[in-house]
């Protein structure tokens, strides 16, 4: 995993054969069973992961990457305003889950090796919100995101913090105001694939009973190394339409 060029972002860290819970089945205790949050348990088999992706068991490895892209893409709630289409989030974590699986790689394996490409190359514009409740001071805070954006923040009742609420409030101004008069710095725009990445391991470190600073390093690193790809995105290109028709100007 190399580190970034810029001396003043930090390098993201190798942390060995520690296995944080990213993707598991744990069951979500006090402090993270959040309704907002609605997750799809039911494990995947390797057939199913392939059918999630809408691969063919014989597909390659740059076909499982670009089908990974393409699905979180899909699935994202500014570009995808289907009501009949089910939840954007919980079907984001199915495609990480189905990648994840394909890729052959433990969840460790994954942030620090491959899912780190949604924080190397950003699949899209970065409108999702994340709250990094490490450092958000909650109902005490002079700014509250939650009076600011109520649609989009709310406490958390277990740790008195703000999380936000929903997603697809890219070009609101209420949340715009919110995210910029933060006094903590705490919340930050990120892609659906970031987000998802970054929520895992925040919760892995809120219900984790011992030392969890290693993974707080790590947390800040990829909130930085995020933001740093994420203001360096370029929307592709439209191709100009071109007409076979011939045209006679005289």
């Amino acid at each position: 995993m190399g580190s970034l060029s810029l001396a003043t972002t930090p390098t993201i860290l190798p942390f060995g054969n520690r296995t944080f819970p990213l993707f598991g089945k744990k069951k979500p205790t006090a402090s993270c069973r959040c309704s907002y949050r609605d997750r799809n348990d039911a494990p995947l088999s390797t057939a199913s992961a392939y059918a999630v992706l809408g691969l063919h068991p014989h597909c390659s490895a740059a076909d499982i990457k670009a089908a990974f892209r393409a699905k979180v893409k899909q699935f994202h709630p500014d570009l995808n305003t289907d009501p009949n289409t089910p939840n954007s989030d919980s079907m984001i974590r199915r495609v990480i889950e189905a990648y994840r699986i394909l890729s052959n790689y433990t969840p460790s394996q994954l942030i620090e090796r491959e899912c780190l490409d949604p924080f190397d190359t950003p699949e899209c514009e970065a409108f999702d919100l994340f709250v990094n409740q490490l450092l958000c001071v909650g109902k005490a805070c002079s700014n509250s995101c939650v009076k600011r954006a109520p649609h989009a923040f709310t406490y958390v009742s277990s740790t008195g913090t703000a999380r936000a609420s929903s997603q697809g409030h890219g070009e609101d101004y209420q949340v715009q105001c919110a995210v910029g008069q933060c006094p903590r710095n705490c919340i930050h725009y990120v892609t659906p694939s970031q987000r998802i990445l970054l929520e895992e391991l925040l919760d892995s470190i809120l219900d984790a009973p011992y030392d969890t600073s290693a993974e707080a390093d790590l947390l800040y690193s990829l909130i930085t190394k995020a933001k740093f790809e994420n203001n360096r995105y370029q929307k592709p290109k439209k191709q100009p339409k071109t007409s076979s028709q011939h045209v006679d100007w005289f």
